[in-house]
């Protein structure tokens, strides 16, 4: 998210999280958002900062300034890296983009590092594809660190999605690029009816 007026509409739909992506090679780049757009979320909404490779000194300024003590890491940040944030105060998720390759051994050493992953699709350009992976992959997750699930989920998903909520640990979804009229821009009426089927 970044237009004030469309921030508004979404947040008027109480998410839990809401995010704003700090990476300029991203089309959704909120960098230079007005600092005032985050006090139109109400205290049910938490922002999530989202990174790419960034340094810490960065990621923390910006936060700083914005407001924000959660981020997403969605590049090859290491567990060290993850718990120099943690240690100036961030809540830390980090991201992993998913196929049918994916080793999850990969994730143990950031267990006591992160407070939650975020499963994407595995793509070059970090996240926003618009492309869903095997959610059966899923089944290979054996660790106690809740997710979030990422990646193409889209208006047509509600009953996967419904199904998908049995699975441990699981704490969410990731609603981005297949609920926008253009990249940044959320279509407030598509996630509404997605929200009322998913709870009715």
């Amino acid at each position: 998210m970044r237009d004030a007026d469309n921030i508004r509409e979404i947040a008027a739909l109480s998410p839990d999280y809401m995010g704003f992506i700090f990476y300029d090679k991203s089309p959704r780049s909120a960098i230079g958002m007005p600092q005032s757009n985050l006090s139109l979320l109400s205290s049910a909404t938490r922002p999530v900062g989202v990174f790419v490779n960034e340094s810490a000194e960065t990621i923390h300024a910006i936060c700083n300034a914005y407001g924000i003590d959660t981020v997403q890491l969605h590049g090859a940040e290491t567990p060290l890296f993850c718990r120099e944030l943690q240690s100036r105060g961030l809540h830390v998720w980090k991201a992993f983009g998913l196929d049918d390759g994916f080793d999850f051994s990969l994730l143990t050493p950031y267990k006591d590092t992160v407070e939650m992953f975020v499963f994407d699709t595995k793509t070059s350009a970090h996240g926003g594809s618009g492309q869903r992976f095997d959610w059966k992959i899923l089944d290979r997750y054996t660790l106690d660190v809740p997710y979030l699930l990422s990646g193409g989920i889209g208006p047509e998903a509600s009953d996967e999605v419904l199904r998908s909520f049995s699975r441990p640990h699981l704490a969410g979804i990731d609603l981005n690029s297949r609920f926008e009229s253009s990249p940044g821009f959320k279509d407030s009426e598509k996630l509404t009816n997605f929200v009322i089927t998913l709870t009715k």
